[in-house]
């Protein structure tokens, strides 16, 4: 029941996705059951009828509360118990599911994720991990709207679940992580940024140093290719939301001006289109927790729902958890400027 677009848009996308996704693959949609068996009779019975031998395998799962984008997220959970958001993540976190997919408030969702689900040992927060299109390989951004405000420890702690993503998910064998700042030498940035790049040198991690904002379009830097871009969830969603719209402005500004077809030129860049991509995780917690942005298309629903079949069947979750109980607690790191 989540997004700009609901149901239509998550009904649609689970048919798309269960189209291409082997049987015996069943997804469960979560939410008031009048409605979304009016959505998929529409659906099956008009534009979506070559797909209606996909119907045996959705669940539909009551949930007559639905969270608004104006609820506030720390009151969803005890508001609205019985909302699709709160139902769904209660299944993961039972074990009679395997992943959640909303397009609903992220706020709400990473609240009510960090609850049911719980952060992995030695977290403090989870973080919104984003792939972001480049012109030499896509690279994981995170956090990207989690967090607004982050400690150095936090942005190290980001770049140890960013790297085992990119590991399960992107198959990098050794993930070089960036930090993202206003020069690539290590005294430029703010207080957090500055303290967490020498934390990073420490981590064992391959840190390969500051990154700027115009080595995002490229994908690389002076030192080579960067897998992983770690930032607070403030810096983290403006870039995001830039990199949303500049693809859409191009194409147009391109268009007009060359008297190209539109929709030929969103074809031949559909690896700028936002879409493609779907949704994000939620890393940190103990479960595969996929946001998807707002105003998500079937597409990009589908797309999400690919994402978390992906994060579920790399086992990503016991990934990150082991990687973390393996790593050298960051709070035995000696802050800069301090003795050990």
């Amino acid at each position: 029941m989540g997004g700009d677009f609901a149901p239509q848009a998550p009904v649609a996308g689970a048919l798309l996705a269960l189209a291409e996704l082997p049987a015996p693959l069943e997804i469960q949609l979560v939410g008031p059951t009048a409605v979304i068996e009016s959505q998929l009779a529409a659906l099956v019975a008009g534009e979506f009828a070559l797909l209606a031998h996909v119907r045996d395998r959705i669940i539909i799962v009551e949930a007559p509360d639905v969270v608004s984008m104006t609820d506030k997220p720390a009151a969803v959970l005890r508001s609205k118990p019985n909302s699709s958001m709160s139902v769904g993540l209660r299944r993961v976190a039972e074990g009679h599911a395997d992943a959640f997919v909303s397009a609903g408030n992220t706020g709400a969702q990473m609240a009510a994720s960090t609850v049911l689900l719980k952060l992995h040992a030695g977290l403090t927060r989870p973080a919104i991990g984003t792939i972001f299109p480049t012109a030499h390989q896509p690279v994981l951004v995170l956090d990207s709207g989690a967090n607004v405000d982050c400690s150095a420890l936090e942005l190290v702690q980001f770049a140890r679940i960013g790297a085992t993503y990119a590991q399960d998910l992107l198959g990098r064998s050794a993930p070089a992580i960036g930090l993202l700042s206003i020069g690539e030498e290590p005294e430029k940035g703010n207080a957090v940024v500055k303290e967490a790049h020498q934390l990073l040198l420490q981590s064992g991690l391959n840190f390969i140093g500051n990154v700027e904002g115009r080595d995002m379009a490229t994908g690389t830097c002076d030192r080579g290719p960067i897998d992983v871009v770690v930032c607070d969830g403030f810096v983290g969603n403006v870039l995001l939301k830039f990199y949303e719209a500049l693809a859409p402005t191009l194409i147009g500004m391109v268009a007009s001006h060359a008297g190209l077809d539109r929709r030929e030129l969103r074809r031949g860049l559909h690896q700028l289109d936002a879409d493609e991509y779907g949704g994000a995780p939620l890393l940190g917690v103990n479960g595969v927790s996929i946001i998807s942005h707002g105003k998500s298309s079937p597409k990009a629903i589908k797309n999400a729902i690919r994402v978390a079949q992906r994060a579920h069947d790399s086992d990503m979750t016991a990934h990150i958890r082991r990687r973390l109980a393996e790593s050298v607690p960051e709070s035995n790191i000696a802050p800069p400027g301090t003795a050990a």
